[in-house]
């Protein structure tokens, strides 16, 4: 029997709607900034312009901070999240077998299952620091394996998995004629003055996905981007003709800007993780009802409860101590939290007292 096309995202909903505490640290991107941390003037923007398959001016920064062919940026508006729907709508047809990490990121596996696809899984391991296990994915590839899906900085973990790892496993999809697609929205936090990290390669079999929204704080741009093959961008391109169209021209103008400005975006963002990093690991660090795997980068952490469950837990911070986090059900591991640290650093650490309390009583 055919199983019923997933029509919703759980996360997402409880995302929008359900994580709304004074004390929130269920968000796992840096704060929002503001129009005057990019300085922009709006008189000088332009509600129209020439953005047929992409603005090129924004098409050119993500190509040249990226060190890729412009031929290969795809930019579908919508962020990242729209980015990995078109990627795999492009790849994927009713039916077609996807091997997934375990755990991920639930919106990736509900988009899959609106997609039709048959999802198997692959294990990354807490005893293994979360790292990404090539000789695992090996072992989950089948003849009718058509895509393999990676998140890196891992979601919900923030294991880093190096060029190399990825590369390997992109070979081994290779023999079997599949492709790899690798969620790279957090691994903006890795980057330096030089430019981004990534995965891609245009003559290989590795798509990637990005986005300014997590590392920098500009969710409200919508700034989002897909790296393929020349081919399979074009491809992607003519899709979106189904989807979004054309994303909307003002959000181009000012994701340009926000370009020039990533250097002092990135400065703003990483005073606010290393103190909220440095405020978790004094608060929760050594916190008795927690078994964790404490990883030295990304914007969240996933400890596991000793008892109990996270949904439970959330619902207990929430209603008592005005606090939110992201019950680990949403990434398949129902004795997890998410914690965020991404945030206002006054916030979250009076958040992260009011959690630690709520984990004693």
């Amino acid at each position: 029997m055919t199983a019923a096309p997933v029509e919703s995202s759980d996360y997402m909903h409880f995302a929008k709607t359900g994580a709304g505490a004074l004390y929130n640290l269920a968000t796992s991107g840096v704060a929002d900034c503001t129009l005057a941390d990019l300085d922009v003037n709006l008189n000088a923007l332009s509600l129209h312009g020439p953005n047929v398959y992409g603005f090129p001016p924004l098409v050119e920064c993500v190509a040249a901070r990226l060190a890729v062919d412009p031929g290969c940026v795809v930019m579908p508006g919508g962020g990242c999240s729209f980015a990995n729907h078109l990627a795999m709508a492009a790849v994927l047809q009713a039916g077609d077998e996807v091997l997934v990490e375990d755990p991920t990121y639930e919106l990736l596996l509900a988009t899959l299952g609106y997609l039709g696809a048959r999802v198997r899984r692959f294990a990354r391991r807490h005893q293994d620091r979360y790292s990404l296990d090539v000789g695992a994915v090996v072992a989950g590839l089948t003849a009718s394996t058509r895509l393999v899906v990676l998140t890196n900085l891992h979601n919900p973990t923030g294991a880093h998995s190096d060029v190399a790892q990825v590369h390997a496993v992109a070979a081994a999809a290779s023999k079997v004629g599949a492709m790899v697609l690798v969620d790279e929205v957090y691994l903006e936090l890795l980057a330096n003055g030089a430019g981004a990290p990534t995965a891609f390669h245009p003559d290989g079999n590795i798509i990637t996905t990005g986005s300014l929204t997590k590392a920098y704080g500009l969710s409200g741009l919508r700034c989002g981007w897909v790296l393929a093959p020349a081919s399979l961008a074009e491809r992607m391109r003519r899709l979106n003709d189904l989807f979004g169209v054309q994303p909307p021209h003002i959000a181009e103008r000012v994701s340009v800007l926000a370009f020039d400005r990533l250097a002092g975006l990135r400065t703003r963002a990483g005073g606010m993780i290393a103190t909220n990093r440095a405020a978790y690991l004094e608060i929760l660090g050594h916190h008795p009802a927690l078994d964790q795997t404490i990883l030295d980068q990304g914007t969240t952490m996933f400890p596991r409860l000793r008892s109990g469950d996270g949904d439970s837990l959330f619902q207990r911070v929430t209603a008592d101590f005005d606090t939110s986090v992201v019950p680990g059900r949403f990434f398949g591991r129902p004795d997890h939290i998410r914690v965020g640290l991404g945030g206002d650093p006054a916030m979250t650490r009076v958040g992260l007292e009011r959690l630690g309390t709520a984990l004693r009583v």
